[in-house]
């Protein structure tokens, strides 16, 4: 058998690679106004929804409860980073100056705390700014270039006047009947699927 008589036929196919079947990712209800979105981030929680989020072109006080979101690691990351800029520090210097090059400079002490402080300030601040951004893009699983809401007509306005909660077809509890008449019962402006 030649590699010729190995080879497949594209044309004699019946799958075409232009025929991509679109994909449910969940539905979107839009809302006019701060307190229909608060409400049905409190009726989405307590109904049980785990995989859904709430999208308003400005912070809205009081959202994280609404929508029983637990507090964030970063502070313990941002803590961690700083405890390891400290030790950096000020064991770099300690090495630096009392035992890989030691210069006896008019009588004074090797090794003295006070010192090395501004470097060991420098080097905490330092490493904590650095844990908290990266700490925050990685948490945020940033950067995310594309999302299938942005497709949505209605979506744009996310950023001007509306506010949407979004369910996610990954979600336990959804379902491509009930999820939607759930949503109309929050009374929004509309409700509308959002496909990939």
């Amino acid at each position: 058998m030649t590699v010729a008589d190995r080879s497949v036929d594209l044309k004699s196919t019946d799958v075409s690679l232009d025929d991509e079947v679109p994909l449910l990712v969940g539905y979107l209800a839009e809302f006019d106004n701060v307190n229909a979105v608060a409400d049905a981030a409190r009726k989405c929680r307590d109904a049980g929804f785990t995989k859904w989020d709430v999208h308003t072109p400005f912070p809205v006080h009081g959202m994280d409860q609404a929508m029983g979101i637990k507090p964030t690691i970063l502070p313990w990351l941002v803590l961690g980073g700083g405890l390891f800029g400290l030790t950096g520090g000020l064991v770099m210097q300690w090495w630096m100056n009392s035992v890989d090059y030691q210069y006896l400079i008019s009588g004074k002490p090797m090794w003295s705390l006070p010192a090395h402080i501004p470097v060991i300030f420098e080097c905490t601040v330092l490493c904590a700014a650095l844990t908290a951004v990266f700490g925050m893009f990685m948490l945020n699983k940033l950067p995310c270039l594309y999302n299938p809401l942005f497709k949505s007509e209605r979506f744009k306005r996310a950023s001007d006047d509306r506010f949407f909660v979004v369910i996610d077809s990954a979600d336990p509890k959804f379902d491509e009947v009930g999820t939607p008449r759930f949503l109309q019962s929050l009374k929004p402006v509309a409700v509308e699927q959002v496909i990939d």
